[in-house]
């Protein structure tokens, strides 16, 4: 049983107040809006009549003036109460401020408010009030902030980060800053599409329940489907139905896709994320390099990082091998699997598996040891041969893929291939990386359909997957997923 403290009770008392004197806490009527804070800031004109709504903020009653803050969806506005000088539409003057006001508004209360303009001696725009209408009122208080200016201490602010997570909608009203990057997580977005709009390729979607999870190695979420009696799965990843449209005569797609894996969170993972997939026909890895890095710097320049990451060269490329070589000294070429994995137990304190292959261990030394050196924006390539099922093999190199991985700021921002587009190498990669995952507990699913689908001839293509809250991330200046992500998924709340 929910049990109810003192400033929910008196709330809930001062509603049944206002149901007596005729008020409906709760109207639904539409409340007309003339304007928004924004712009009566901009341009604002003494003595003009507004009608606004919003929430109110703070409150700060007199004997017969009252200040409050009131904030709407664009910012925040101070607003003036007087006595005699407003009323309600349902009671007359003297029962607007001392009964209506005084009484039984709190902080919280969403608001309609009919005013004029003027600027005070301190010449703080305000509004002064002439006509209250209660629009919602707020049965929980507020978080409310109270500064000590003598012990320059901050009390019952809203930065606990379990709750702030766990009621977004509390963080968003009292955290101005929070809006604001979720307003740039749109528009970076918005800017990603029209890019790729102007390049003529067409945005598509594709399933979220899926009868085979592919495209990527990792654990899914299970379902059921009742009326056609078999499992579903939350996908992992679209690749594979994009390659199934290059393969339907689609010269280039996308997709802003929920991705889903039943893994562990941390820092930079939560089960749910948003990934941009981007397939083009007729290119390879070597075209999507120069593409990704002129895309990048289109963003970066529309939305400026508060990191300190320079965008202005040529991103770097260099093979995965030698950035192995260079930050640990170890030449993978010349050593087994048997040293390598003393190597990182021994020298670099690695918690390795030695079930998994050798390049698996590759790709983990490379995590551990070389992705935090690079801050500007440098391409990794040519990554092992077992670790990359979906990558071409490279023209020139042997044992390696055609495949970059984008690091920036000492985290993976975008992963692309050469497209593997051989049905028969596609066959042996998946059944060689099904029986490697097996001593491994990871997991990869045959997709047969769509190796059906190869057989028919998919042209030659490079694709890219871009981790979209890790560049919101980014240029945001979040060092945390759940700080980019509206309702991040959150332990089952102890009551």
């Amino acid at each position: 049983m929910c049990v109810l403290s003192e400033q929910q009770i008196i709330r809930r008392k001062k509603l049944k107040k206002l149901r007596l004197l005729g008020i409906n806490p709760y109207p639904s009527e539409e409340y007309i809006v003339t304007t928004t804070i924004k712009k009566i800031k901009q341009s604002f004109q003494e003595n003009e009549k507004v009608n606004i709504a919003g929430r109110l903020m703070r409150l700060r009653i007199l004997g017969k003036a009252s200040f409050g803050v009131l904030q709407d969806h664009t910012g925040s506005i101070q607003v003036y109460f007087k006595k005699d000088h407003f009323f309600s539409d349902k009671i007359g003057k003297i029962e607007a401020y001392q009964v209506l006001f005084k009484k039984l508004i709190d902080i919280g209360d969403i608001l309609g408010i009919h005013g004029f303009l003027f600027k005070t001696q301190m010449m703080e725009i305000t509004i002064h009030v002439n006509q209250l209408t209660l629009l919602s009122k707020s049965i929980r208080p507020l978080p409310q902030v109270k500064v000590d200016k003598n012990k320059k201490q901050v009390y019952d602010a809203f930065t606990n980060v379990e709750q702030r997570y766990r009621m977004r909608y509390v963080d968003l009203i009292v955290n101005d800053h929070v809006k604001e990057v979720f307003i740039q997580r749109t528009r970076i977005i918005q800017e990603i599409r029209k890019f790729l709009d102007e390049k003529e390729y067409l945005e598509v979607d594709t399933p979220v329940l899926q009868t085979i999870p592919g495209g990527a190695i990792a654990r899914p979420f299970i379902t059921y489907h009742n009326s056609l009696g078999i499992p579903l799965y939350l996908r992992i990843a679209n690749e594979l139905y994009l390659k199934r449209l290059i393969i339907g005569g689609f010269h280039g797609v996308y997709e802003f896709s929920k991705n889903f894996r039943n893994e562990g969170m941390d820092r930079v993972h939560n089960p749910e994320f948003t990934v941009l997939e981007l397939y083009v026909a007729y290119k390879d890895y070597y075209w999507m390099m120069d593409f990704t890095e002129t895309l990048m710097k289109c963003i970066f320049k529309k939305f400026s990082s508060k990191q300190h990451v320079s965008i202005d060269r040529p991103f770097p490329r260099i093979a995965i091998l030698d950035s192995i070589k260079k930050y640990t000294g170890l030449d993978i070429p010349t050593i087994g699997k048997k040293e390598l994995l003393q190597f990182c137990k021994n020298s670099c304190h690695m918690d390795v598996n030695e079930q998994q292959s050798k390049s698996k261990i590759i790709e983990d030394l490379f995590e551990e040891k070389c992705v935090k050196h690079y801050i500007n924006p440098t391409f990794i390539t040519d990554f092992p041969l077992d670790t990359s099922p979906l990558a071409k093999k490279h023209r020139d190199k042997k044992h390696v893929t055609e495949r970059f991985e984008l690091i920036i700021n000492g985290k993976e921002i975008a992963n692309a291939y050469s497209e593997l587009n051989d049905p028969i190498d596609q066959l042996d990669r998946f059944q060689k990386q099904i029986k490697s995952n097996d001593q491994t507990n990871e997991s990869m699913f045959l997709d047969q359909d769509f190796l059906r689908a190869l057989e028919f001839g998919m042209p030659p293509t490079a694709g890219v997957g871009i981790g979209i809250d890790r560049l919101v991330m980014l240029i945001t200046d979040q060092t945390s997923i759940q700080d980019v992500l509206f309702f991040p998924q959150m332990r089952p709340e102890k009551r």
